[in-house]
């Protein structure tokens, strides 16, 4: 996270930085990311950086914290829009998805992101997001599903039921980029993946 010196900025010169980042790893993925090209379009001296942030890790890491907080607000209005359908809100949300990480604005800086992703990328994006430094929002979310047609025993079965939705919707953005798929065919193969977890594979006796 920031130090508390990034904070004190004006607004005008944070997302003057924050851009140039986001500049800079729309460029090149994280690793190969230099911090001399970010402080020369932000116009501030190396020092000042480090007065802001520790590295450019934590730098990309906040940055994808703030797009993960808006992609989380959006998911509680629609799923609120859905009466609490999580599987109608994950299709919807994905939809939206696929727009706004191929519009042109966008797209290579979410490109270098899911085509690089990691174990710490992806725990920023799911785990940090939904289970520590946004617990509200997650619980929110938690709250505002409609769990009568949902085969769950209890509430460590919802949270089950996310982790793998959020894992097939992460699967198939990282899919979407490296076979540069249209958004016909991210959307097919996203809704057939879900409807597959929706009907649930395992056929009972009587049946």
């Amino acid at each position: 996270m920031p130090k508390q010196t990034f904070f004190h900025l004006p607004k005008d010169k944070q997302d003057t930085l924050i851009q140039s980042a986001k500049e800079e790893f729309s460029r090149v993925p994280l690793h190969e990311a230099s911090i001399a090209n970010i402080i020369k379009n932000a116009c501030i001296p190396r020092g000042s950086f480090y007065q802001y942030f520790e590295d450019k890790e934590d730098l990309y890491f906040y940055l994808l914290n703030q797009l993960s907080q808006k992609n989380a607000e959006r998911f509680i209005s629609v799923l609120k829009e859905k009466n609490g359908d999580i599987f109608e809100t994950f299709f919807e949300s994905f939809q939206f998805s696929i727009k706004v990480h191929k519009n042109p604005e966008h797209k290579s800086f979410f490109k270098n992101t899911f085509l690089n992703m990691n174990y710490k990328l992806e725990n920023t994006l799911v785990n940090n997001v939904y289970e520590q430094s946004q617990k509200k929002q997650y619980f929110d979310i938690i709250n505002l599903i409609n769990t009568k047609n949902l085969n769950i025993k209890d509430e460590k079965d919802l949270h089950n039921v996310m982790k793998i939705m959020l894992a097939v919707t992460f699967h198939n953005l990282v899919q979407m980029f490296g076979k540069e798929l249209s958004d016909e065919e991210a959307l097919k193969n996203y809704i057939d993946q879900m409807e597959l977890i929706k009907r649930g594979l395992y056929k009972e006796e009587n049946e």
